[in-house]
């Protein structure tokens, strides 16, 4: 069985994508050394990061000009972003989001372990943009080594006087939710790492009530290197909608599970192929994490872009793409990912609190065929109700995995229905889902 675990957080050239110099452009540093960068070797590789020593609408532009998107799974542009928190006023922060709670991702964790001073600049270069004088990297307090990884490369930066902005690091509680943007904050000011629901906004009042830019580990280092080659460089790769690489962790009945980075636009299948092909048949992926959507084999010619994959109902996500061989039961996997989103809800509102709770009962109850005559017509409202109602979008994402499981593996519903479970759901588990375990503290 292929697990999520087995996913390089550490470096191994071997499992993070193809050794192309055109798409490589976050790991190009690494596929030059095969080590991760200390400071010295990152300078060597691209150069000093073009700071200055004011507010830089230019980066806005550049950034614009670029049409790069958030890379943690909104797809918000970035520019936006930054002018939003720049247009404010007076003393901004910026907050790096490394949390990467997608228990099925990896991209962000791989992306620091080899290129930490590449999404450093992004944050110094954002600071600098928006009049932020700290930065906040923020990261979950289970991940040891990482914390005493980034905390080195911090070092090396505070002793060569690189940066003009203030870095800080901390270790959150680890929760799915606690990667949301408003919880960062929150926990940033001291409460809980929980989601904020009401108003202000973080870009109009944020951490210590003053305007804050939340951005993706990954995102920062696509801005960086914006920075250093412009925004016709960027556009050079991806397509024309939607410039540019992405990180994704492919994971599943593969050859070879890692990270790769491929420009957007390249399709499903070419990116399962570069993960050396298929070990099983494939009946389905799974894309964009456990709030993402389940595709059926058919549509693995899409090209990985918003564009070509809202007529699916689907979008990039987090960057995970997870294959799922026709030997597995798509409902268990599905009712196991789905426990785990109920236990992690935040529990502020009703659909964390008892919403989610039983969309998850009654998937479980469909996955052990297990189904009473009002099951199906009850499950399909409950998921209709999840979303647009919850403080955060934690409902959403729950609500379009289940309803692409219902819509993928919908033959395998009508005989989980009408004549118990499939014989793949009498199988082990293919996919390691953490335990449905509530978090044990949010602070």
């Amino acid at each position: 069985m292929n697990a999520w675990a087995a996913v390089p957080v550490a470096p191994d050239a071997d499992r993070a994508g193809p050794h192309d110099d055109v798409e490589a452009r976050l790991l190009s540093g690494w596929y030059a050394a095969e080590r991760p960068a200390t400071l010295a070797d990152h300078l060597g590789h691209h150069g000093p990061a073009p700071v200055s020593s004011s507010t830089s609408s230019p980066l806005v532009e550049a950034v614009e000009a670029a049409g790069l998107t958030g890379r943690g799974g909104a797809g918000f542009p970035t520019a936006r972003k930054l002018r939003a928190v720049a247009e404010r006023g007076g003393r901004a922060v910026v907050v790096v989001n490394a949390m990467e709670s997608e228990p099925a991702s990896r991209k962000d964790q791989f992306l620091l372990a080899v290129a930490p001073h590449l999404v450093l600049d992004g944050a110094v270069l954002a600071a600098v943009a928006v009049g932020a004088d700290t930065v906040h990297v923020c990261l979950p307090r289970t991940r040891t080594a990482q914390h005493q990884q980034l905390n080195a490369a911090m070092d090396e930066r505070r002793r060569a006087r690189l940066d003009p902005v203030r870095l800080r690091l901390h270790a959150l509680p680890h929760a799915y939710v606690s990667s949301e943007s408003t919880a960062l904050v929150r926990w940033l000011n001291r409460g809980p790492a929980r989601p904020q629901g009401s108003p202000p906004r973080t870009h109009e009042r944020g951490v210590s009530r003053r305007p804050t830019l939340v951005n993706n580990a990954e995102t920062l280092a696509h801005l960086a290197l914006i920075a250093r080659h412009g925004p016709d460089w960027f556009r050079q790769t991806g397509t024309p909608h939607e410039p540019g690489t992405l990180l994704v962790t492919v994971t599943g009945t593969v050859a070879v599970p890692g990270i790769q980075e491929v420009p957007l636009g390249t399709p499903l299948a070419a990116i399962l192929d570069r993960a050396k092909g298929p070990t099983e048949p494939v009946q389905a992926v799974l894309l964009g994490g456990f709030a993402g959507t389940w595709l059926p084999a058919e549509h693995l010619r899409t090209p990985l872009t918003r564009r070509d994959l809202a007529p699916l109902g689907a979008a990039p996500g987090a960057g995970v793409l997870i294959a799922l061989p026709h030997a597995a039961c798509g409902l268990g996997e599905t009712a196991r990912m789905l426990a785990y989103l109920a236990a992690h809800g935040a529990r502020q509102c009703g659909p964390c609190r008892f919403g989610l709770p039983a969309v998850a009962d009654d998937f479980a109850m469909l996955a052990a065929g297990q189904a009473d005559p009002d099951l199906l017509p009850r499950l399909h409202r409950r998921v209709g109700l999840l979303p647009d109602r919850g403080a955060c979008r934690h409902p959403d994402g729950a609500a379009r995995l289940a309803a692409s499981a219902l819509r993928t593996f919908a033959d395998d519903v009508d005989h989980h229905v009408t004549h118990g479970p499939c014989p793949a759901a009498a199988g082990a588990p293919r996919l390691p889902v953490p335990a449905p375990t509530p978090p044990e503290t949010w602070r």
